[in-house]
């Protein structure tokens, strides 16, 4: 590209696998592709801007030091209820020291595997505000996707990653493709009203739907109407299924927000 070509890429999963060869290789594949493009029916898939990858993989990093941070947190609400029986929540774990293991329990082995957790959970929650420090200066939402900061439940966090991972919205004809990108919606095969199995539930956007499903976590906390939209959908379902549905009810909501530029309406949402 930065030479002058035109470049394109194919979309594996939209690519119907050719019939009529009996041995194939690396030339017909190409062959096949070539002729693809040349019909003008050649799936493909989006290339992301080179100039804004690096801090899309920085926010990805950032997942990852969360997910091991939530470990660590685990580990060690798990000790003290093993070796205890009473529970520690996220909160108090955030604020213990690594000087407090000693304080904890009776064996120095435990309050060792328990200074090893509160440490890696200090240096980790340091190294996570020091990306969000960086990602927070080098870039700004753009126009389209400000509207975001209106929604219940989204920060600029989130409302970041949101947009770097989007990339552009033109490219999703329909608010049920973005959701279906999210993995918000379910994948299934259905014939005469019956379920016959199931498609490729991981196509799509992983950090997205981490992004909507912690967006939705938030939202039921602090939107009194999506809580009790929540709380019903929950009583025929259970957790799990009902955060994901605010999931993806979210998700649709935010593509008609970042479409026609409309901040957050609880009404349009809930009813």
């Amino acid at each position: 590209m930065e030479n002058g070509y035109d470049v394109h890429l194919a979309n594996p999963a939209a690519v119907h696998q050719y019939d009529g060869l009996k041995c194939s290789d690396d030339d017909t594949d190409a062959f096949v592709l070539a002729e693809l493009d040349r019909l003008k029916i050649l799936p493909e898939a989006f290339i992301y801007p080179k100039k804004e990858r690096p801090v899309r993989d920085m926010l990805r990093r950032r997942l990852l030091l969360v997910r091991q941070r939530t470990q660590h947190k685990l580990s060690l609400g798990s000790l003290f209820s093993r070796e205890t029986g009473g529970k520690l929540s996220n909160a108090e774990i955030g604020k213990l020291s690594p000087a407090s293991s000693k304080k904890m329990f009776d064996s120095e082995d435990n309050c060792m595997m328990a200074n090893i957790n509160l440490k890696m959970i200090k240096f980790l929650k340091e190294q996570i505000y020091s990306i969000e420090g960086v990602i927070l200066k080098r870039v700004k939402l753009k126009p389209e996707f400000e509207v975001l900061l209106s929604t219940p439940g989204i920060g600029k966090i989130l409302a970041l990653t949101i947009m770097l991972e989007t990339g552009s919205l033109t490219r999703f004809a329909k608010a049920g493709n973005y959701t279906s990108y999210c993995r918000c919606v379910k994948s299934k095969k259905i014939s005469n009203g019956k379920k016959k199995g199931e498609n490729n539930g991981k196509n799509g956007n992983k950090y997205l739907c981490w992004a909507y499903i912690e967006a939705a976590n938030f939202m039921k906390r602090y939107c009194p109407e999506a809580k009790s939209w929540y709380q019903r959908k929950m009583q025929r379902t259970n957790k799990i299924v009902a955060t994901k549905a605010l999931a993806s009810k979210l998700s649709k909501a935010c593509y008609f927000m970042m479409k026609n530029q409309e901040d957050f309406d609880v009404k349009m949402l809930f009813g």
